[in-house]
């Protein structure tokens, strides 16, 4: 029986500001049962907070402490890891505001790690002193590994891509906190108090959602309704333990 959810948002909530139908019903019974869900999202630019005012307007109500965003997973983890707290980061608000909540100073002098996540408008001189930095000693880190992100003219380079560049220039390979990585929903787990055997996910994603679900041990319930077609699936070597039209289908599992 799944006692808790963790709901990836883009393709299976909302696609380019609209709700998919379904969605709202999906998150109104989590709520009347007060089933434990985290709503997920490898994107680094916005605060939880900002999307909950994004979802809110798509006519979504999604309290902010039910977000979990790729740069609170990625604060989160280096609070663990570091010894002084101190970071260069190329990204916006969501990502510098997770790391300030954390205790870290952002700067460009001698810092423990260099932070890459997702931006609109990436400064070529910022990533030359990302480069500079890490050759420098400064360990690696991005958000997510995703190589590009939607807009309404088509696909923009992301973070995944932007690291590439960076990974190739100094030969140093970035951790990625994000999905796939299963350090972003273990961490999404202990903030439910929830166990793996107990939660599933919903996913549009095969190669970030399903495998981050696969490699955790969740029951993973794929949707069409975003970046994966039904013909997608049989390139990966795993496979979903549901595939679904939409998340109005998922509802009758809760």
């Amino acid at each position: 029986m799944t006692k808790a959810w963790l709901i990836d948002m883009d393709g299976v909530l909302v696609h380019e500001g609209d709700a998919i139908p379904g969605a709202k019903e999906f998150l109104m019974k989590l709520s009347e049962k007060e089933i434990p869900h985290l709503i997920l999202t490898n994107n680094s630019i916005f605060t939880a907070r900002d999307l909950s005012e994004r979802l809110r307007t798509s006519g979504l109500e999604v309290e902010e402490s039910r977000i979990w965003t790729s740069a609170l997973a990625t604060a989160a983890f280096l609070a663990q890891q570091a010894v002084d707290k101190r970071a260069f980061v190329v990204g916006e608000a969501g990502l510098t505001t997770a790391l300030y909540e954390q205790g870290f100073v952002m700067t460009e002098v001698d810092p423990e790690f260099v932070v890459l996540g997702e931006t609109r408008n990436y400064s070529f001189e910022a990533i030359t002193k990302a480069i500079r930095l890490i050759q420098g000693g400064a360990r690696f880190i991005a958000t997510n590994p995703d190589a590009t992100g939607p807009s309404n003219e088509g696909d923009l380079p992301a973070t995944g891509a932007v690291a590439a560049l960076i990974e190739k220039a100094t030969g140093r390979h970035p951790f990625f906190v994000g999905k796939p990585n299963p350090v972003m929903l273990r961490n999404g787990l202990k903030r439910l108090g929830v166990h793996s055997e107990d939660t599933a996910i919903v996913g549009d994603r095969m190669d970030t959602d399903m495998q981050a679900g696969v490699e955790t041990g969740l029951t993973t319930h794929l949707v069409l309704t975003g970046s994966t077609m039904r013909e997608d699936i049989v390139k990966f070597p795993y496979r979903p333990n549901y595939i679904h039209s939409s998340i109005a289908d998922v509802i009758e599992f809760i």
